[in-house]
């Protein structure tokens, strides 16, 4: 499929993309929690579609409101208040989410709107109580870099999360409301894309752009969409192309259809369609157009303060692929840099990393040991890592002044999980290597003249594996020199 011709096909192409922010609910102060639990109740509602500021019923909200579904909504006391049972106004927009949204934003090179209006966005499918979504615009006009020209960054949006699916029984749907009013930010680009790889690389950047911002992380946090046409034709809005393996075959793969469908006299419906497994996709809904925005009217109009951008400016954290090569300079290997970043330690490594001169082994140390030992020892990962967490720089404080070695770091990590004492333990440690060294010493004596390396040979056969070679070669040659 690489021999489309994309320019001969007029094809023309954008990318939505919605991520969850990791602060509390945007309009509450609930927790942005999931639970998997019994809920604690469960609401009924049937949603009718209104007209928005046009005066007009928007299609795609009037087609669901015609499929007469019935919505069962499931909640927990401790994430779901009023707010997402729409029975209270909301509350003043979150501070954190709005904060991170607008780092987003500046990194893509967009300009900030200093004062918009919050609109409700009609909703008729039950995956919000309301019927409507709130959103705001609050950046536009930047963009993205590629190896094929520049792409506009159209509009960014900071939204509430919809409810999240829970199964569907004949007319009626089940939602779980712990996903409603997260914070998500939208990003829109202009139709600038010419080709499924081009495509492919701005979805790339903008992920890297995201990552490196406190977002949260997981199956379902992001959600991508591609809009397509071609030869001036409809546009197609392909929901869930997540998978960057697979991504431009999707986007292949509907070019390929439309193009079919032209060449047979039919014309592309202006439709929402859902990428299948299979690579293909099926219809979804009608296009929705602007007939189903109007302004929220529990909410005054949002301030966004020259002072309040300019302070996120002095402090916009770094991108990844910028901290990956200062990382890499550093000495760190590439394995342990996808480590790094793909678990989000990066604050705690750099913290570490200023501790002790083997950076890869300070990545090994909160990335690979805590692992192991949870494996080892039965323990969860997280309680494991709780403990660590308390004597990462005592180990390597230690380390420098070489009071142990690399090698007994993860024994002395079981023994902590086992619910050690750090300086008894340090006690046996010294103990055990005054008595490594003395057997050592013993054998050199009893084979007087060797060179190191037939010393190594040696001890290792004699101490089985109680010592690495790394130490035993260490300890090999302060003895030879005091000799």
């Amino acid at each position: 499929m690489g021999n489309i011709d994309y320019s001969k096909l007029k094809f023309k192409s954008g990318l939505e993309i919605h991520q969850q922010l990791d602060s509390r609910k945007l309009f509450c102060d609930c927790p942005s929690i999931l639970r998997n639990d019994e809920p604690d109740f469960t609401v009924e509602r049937r949603l009718h579609a209104v007209a928005g500021e046009s005066g007009e019923v928007d299609r795609a909200a009037q087609y669901q409101a015609n499929l007469k579904k019935e919505f069962v909504y499931h909640g927990y006391r401790s994430n779901s208040c009023l707010v997402e049972l729409d029975e209270e106004p909301p509350h003043s927009i979150n501070e954190e989410a709005l904060k991170i949204a607008l780092q987003i934003a500046l990194l893509l090179n967009c300009t900030i709107l200093s004062l918009t209006q919050i609109m409700r966005k009609t909703v008729i499918n039950g995956s919000n109580t309301s019927g409507f979504q709130r959103t705001v615009l609050i950046a536009r006009g930047g963009y993205v870099e590629t190896s094929s020209g520049k792409v506009g960054i159209d509009t960014i949006c900071l939204e509430e999360d919809s409810a999240r699916e829970v199964k569907k029984e004949g007319d009626k749907v089940y939602w779980n409301l712990d996903r409603l009013g997260i914070p998500l930010v939208e990003i829109a680009t202009a139709p600038d894309i010419k080709s499924a790889e081009q495509a492919k690389e701005v979805a790339l950047y903008i992920g890297n752009v995201l990552r490196s911002c406190k977002v949260k992380r997981g199956i379902g946090t992001i959600r991508q969409d591609v809009n397509i046409s071609i030869m001036n034709e409809n546009r197609v809005e392909m929901k869930g192309v997540q998978d960057m393996r697979t991504f431009t075959t999707v986007v292949e793969n509907e070019v390929i259809r439309q193009k079919y469908l032209r060449d047979n006299g039919k014309s592309t419906g202006a439709e929402v369609r859902n990428a299948l497994p299979d690579l293909s996709s099926e219809f979804l809904r009608p296009m929705p157009g602007a007939d189903r925005m109007y302004p929220e009217t529990d909410l005054p109009l949002l301030k966004i303060p020259r002072d309040f951008i300019n302070e996120i400016k002095k402090d916009l954290p770094k991108l990844r692929t910028d901290i990956a090569g200062e990382l890499k300079e550093k000495g760190l290997s590439d394995e342990m840099i996808k480590l790094v970043l793909g678990e989000d330690k990066i604050e705690e490594f750099k913290i570490l990393a200023d501790m002790y001169s083997n950076l890869n082994f300070v990545a090994k140390m909160i990335l690979l040991f805590p692992k192991e030992i949870s494996s080892k020892t039965g323990k969860k990962l997280e309680e494991v890592e709780n403990i660590f967490q308390e004597y990462y720089a005592d180990i390597l404080v230690n380390l420098k002044k070489k009071k142990i070695t690399e090698g007994e770091v993860k024994e002395i990590m079981i023994k902590l999980v086992n619910e050690g004492n750090f300086e008894e333990i340090l006690k046996e440690e010294k103990a055990d290597n005054s008595e490594v060294e003395e057997k050592i010493l013993n054998i050199i004596k009893s084979k007087p003249g060797l060179n190191a390396n037939a010393y190594m040979g040696l001890v290792m056969a004699e101490m089985k594996g109680k010592i690495n070679g790394k130490e035993a070669m260490e300890i090999i040659n302060k003895l030879v020199e005091k000799k």
